[in-house]
């Protein structure tokens, strides 16, 4: 038997059929277009999930299951996305209407947790008991798992690691707090600071300017990564600074939670040594378990986007 994943993002649906050795044997996608009726977004969904499943040579009586993983506040036991920013919907029984147009039974997670259990069963965090994936991306997504099961609380909104705030009356956060972890650490907050120390006028070299063909809005998340490689050390400035906010974040989630593993994904994840080499430093230095034996594994996802989709097809 098979099971299928759908990942629905803010741009694209894609949809993939996973084997029992949690390997995506066939896909579709397309885009997702929003704002459109939620019945649009549906079609849409049904159509990218029956093009996998016909790509494999099966029929949907061979596919055990179908999840979903869905940006913004999902409640997994009825069936409805209670609120999601990126898709303009609220209470949207997706569940009933999808099973209404494919006919097999479908579960809908978080996005973020979806992507966590793919790393956990595939990935990064693979033969773990507990472990937590963040991605670093517009925002800071965030997937718990405890003793192999998701974490999301009593009311399915736990995991909001991005929202805990490390600097009282800080940065105004898309949430509308001041001081959010993602408001610094997600990718738009390391493009925030690059442009901050193109502004102000006192660069001692030209590289990161180079690296944005002097243009700032062609800044992106490798722009500092690429100019400090170069040796620009105003560029390094901004890293160092970025690297201070985002272990913050990441001490404070190993005191809490103590997992195995805590792996890192998004787009700046593919700096790999030269993003993790100085976050364990300063890891080492401040949490609380230094003297243990047994600490927390730093690593990057390995599945990327195929994390959300192997995850979203063996939810439970």
């Amino acid at each position: 038997m098979y099971r299928l994943g759908i990942d629905l993002g803010g741009t694209n649906i894609v949809a993939g059929l996973v084997n029992k050795d949690y390997k995506i044997v066939a896909r579709a996608s397309c885009k997702t277009n929003v704002p459109r009726p939620e019945s649009e977004i549906c079609d849409s969904m049904a159509e990218v999930a029956k093009k996998a499943v016909a790509k494999a040579g099966i029929t949907m009586e061979d596919v055990e299951s179908i999840g979903i993983g869905v940006p913004g506040a999902v409640n997994p036991k009825t069936g409805v996305i209670e609120y999601s920013a990126n898709l303009f919907f609220h209470n949207w029984e997706v569940v009933k209407m999808m099973e209404e147009r494919l006919g097999t039974k479908v579960i809908i997670e978080n996005d973020a947790n979806a992507a966590a259990l793919g790393e956990y069963l595939a990935g990064s965090a693979k033969g773990a008991k507990n472990a937590v994936a963040i991605t670093l991306g517009t925002g800071v997504g965030g997937g718990i798992i405890i003793d192999g099961k998701i974490y999301s609380g009593s009311n399915y909104a736990g995991a909001e690691l991005g929202h805990m705030v490390i600097v009282k009356d800080g940065k105004e956060c898309g949430c509308g707090r001041k001081g959010c972890w993602e408001a610094y650490a997600s990718a738009t907050g390391l493009i925030n600071l690059t442009k901050q120390k193109i502004l102000s006028g006192k660069l001692d070299y030209s590289y990161i300017l180079k690296q944005c063909d002097g243009d700032i809005n062609k800044v992106n998340g490798k722009t500092a990564f690429d100019a400090a490689a170069a040796g620009d050390p105003d560029a390094q400035e901004v890293l160092d600074e970025y690297f201070g906010y985002l272990a913050t974040g990441l001490v404070n989630i190993i005191n809490i939670f103590q997992p195995d593993v805590l792996c890192i994904g998004g787009g700046i994840s593919n700096q790999g040594e030269n993003l993790l080499s100085p976050l364990r430093k300063i890891i080492e230095e401040e949490r609380y378990t230094k003297h243990n034996d047994k600490q927390t594994k730093l690593c990057t996802c390995t599945l990327a986007n195929d994390a959300g989709i192997i995850g979203a097809a063996f939810l439970d």
